[in-house]
């Protein structure tokens, strides 16, 4: 089979995939205007609003992303019972994304952020949270949820995004990681520093360079290769996962793991784009990591995919998922 078709096939198969994803939700909200006055109150610009857009944001992008593939996603967080939870579950029921794995909670609020655009430039973000630890009622609603769904549904792999908001803490993450195991099912996660250490025994862990510096406390030179591959193989044993995925921002990706025995690196270099705005790049990483891991992908083929796929969003500005053709024909073009 040619390289074309595999790579045509494996994308199509994108489409019989079940992926749950567990995290941190937010509402992206976006307030787009023109600037053409400094005010007179302070040394700021002003933005004259011309538009007003909400967008699924945190874990949900995870499930944007999984669905623009293909795929179909479970999502399971909490949220609160507000407005902007409302404003949530209306973004969900317009994606046709299921709304049984989210969580209303009177002592949440709906993470928010806002974020002001003037001449399509980012000017400033306002974030509304609460970002402490869900409470135990709440905590163990959702990881009850989370099991059952497990034990009901056909699912492929799940994704654990964590943003710090509260959502997933140990209790939590090792009851899921026990339960993935004993099932066979592939974990991923996108981590960050607060439950860094608690994701032992997932299949992939995809820090970026600032997490990984961060979760092993130690200073890395991104340009120095044995530094990096270094650092990957003792998160890798540490973690006792499979592969580390390590994004590199504009230095690329590199993917550590096992193989016969011996530890091994492969490092792909970043494509040359027109960077726009690199939020939700992460997001879009691991959810195309996610789906090739769920297809028995080698270690090469999901770190390519992903980078590429991370790259292509940064070309647009604002969170937004990955355009799925697109991918497959920039995969095509370079294979």
């Amino acid at each position: 089979m040619q390289k074309e078709e595999i790579y045509t096939k494996l994308f199509g198969e994108f489409n019989n995939l079940t992926i749950m994803v567990i995290g941190d939700v937010m509402v992206d909200s976006y307030l787009w205007g023109n600037v053409d006055r400094i005010s007179p109150e302070a040394p700021i610009p002003i933005v004259a609003l011309k538009k007003r857009e909400n967008r699924m944001g945190g874990a949900a992008n995870v499930a944007l992303n999984l669905k623009a593939l293909g795929a179909r996603p479970v999502l399971c967080s909490v949220i609160g019972d507000d407005e902007k939870g409302n404003a949530f579950i209306d973004l969900m029921n317009r994606e046709d994304i299921s709304t049984s794995g989210v969580i209303r909670s009177k002592g949440r609020v709906t993470t928010t952020k806002f974020r002001i655009f003037g001449n399509n430039t980012q000017m400033l973000r306002v974030d509304e949270e609460i970002d402490n630890d869900l409470d135990d009622k709440d905590r163990n609603s959702l990881s009850q949820m989370i099991l059952s769904i497990i034990d009901h549904e056909r699912i492929d792999c799940i994704v654990f995004q964590d943003y710090n908001k509260g959502v997933l803490c140990s209790d939590l993450i090792s009851d899921v990681i026990l339960k993935a195991r004993s099932m066979k099912i592939p974990m991923t996660v996108d981590p960050k520093k607060k439950n860094f250490e608690a994701f032992t025994g997932v299949t992939l862990f995809k820090p970026n360079i600032k997490e990984l510096k961060e979760g092993l406390k130690l200073d890395i030179d991104v340009k120095d290769p044995q530094q990096l591959d270094e650092a990957a193989r003792v998160l890798r044993k540490k973690q006792e996962c499979e592969y580390v995925l390590v994004t590199l921002s504009e230095h690329g990706i590199l993917i550590s793991l096992e193989e016969n025995g011996e530890d091994k690196t492969l490092r792909i270099p970043a494509h040359l784009r027109s960077i726009a705005d690199v939020s939700g790049a992460g997001d879009t990483v691991i959810s195309v990591a996610s789906l090739c891991l769920a297809l028995n992908c080698g270690p090469y083929e999901i770190a390519y995919i992903s980078n590429l796929a991370g790259g292509l969003v940064c070309e647009e500005v604002g969170v937004i998922p990955v355009n799925k053709e697109k991918l497959l024909r920039e995969v095509l073009s370079l294979i």
